[in-house]
């Protein structure tokens, strides 16, 4: 269980994560060696999952974003693990989520430009047997990006 400090620490951590213990004491007022066990503590039992750097698409040439929602043909257990599996594997999708509702799984593609996607499309869609339909909306600004949780 998480008390209020280690969600300030978690707070300070989504936004900075290359914070010293010592900088990260400060922000949270606390001891840096306190911070330090419980950082360690939080990487331990994964409540930390990752330390990541976050890439702008841009600036490495994938100028085009596109969210598409998939609609499987059978929601059988293994051809559900089968699509995940090619999802996880296609270099494209940079976020897989299953969801509820009219369709069954949102991604996040991010490639070069429409060409590139078109492969995406008739690679990794059109050839999987259990995809029923999708529907592709491109990205026309990207108006608010947290990738963190509230804590």
């Amino acid at each position: 269980m998480i008390d209020d400090l280690d969600r300030r620490i978690l707070g300070a951590l989504q936004k900075n994560n290359r914070l010293s213990f010592s900088e990260l004491a400060d922000l949270v007022s606390s001891s840096a060696a306190s911070c330090m066990r419980r950082v360690n503590k939080l990487r331990a039992e994964g409540v930390i999952t990752a330390d990541i750097s976050l890439v702008d698409h841009k600036a490495v040439g994938k100028s085009l974003t596109v969210v598409v929602t998939v609609e499987l043909d059978r929601e059988r257990l293994d051809l559900v693990d089968d699509f995940k599996r090619a999802m996880r594997a296609a270099k494209e999708v940079t976020q897989c989520y299953m969801i509820t509702g009219d369709a069954d799984f949102v991604l996040i593609v991010a490639v070069e430009d429409v060409e590139a996607f078109d492969v995406f499309v008739k690679t990794k869609l059109y050839t999987n047997p259990n995809v029923r339909k999708f529907q592709s909306m491109i990205v026309l600004d990207r108006v608010k990006f947290e990738p963190r949780v509230l804590v």
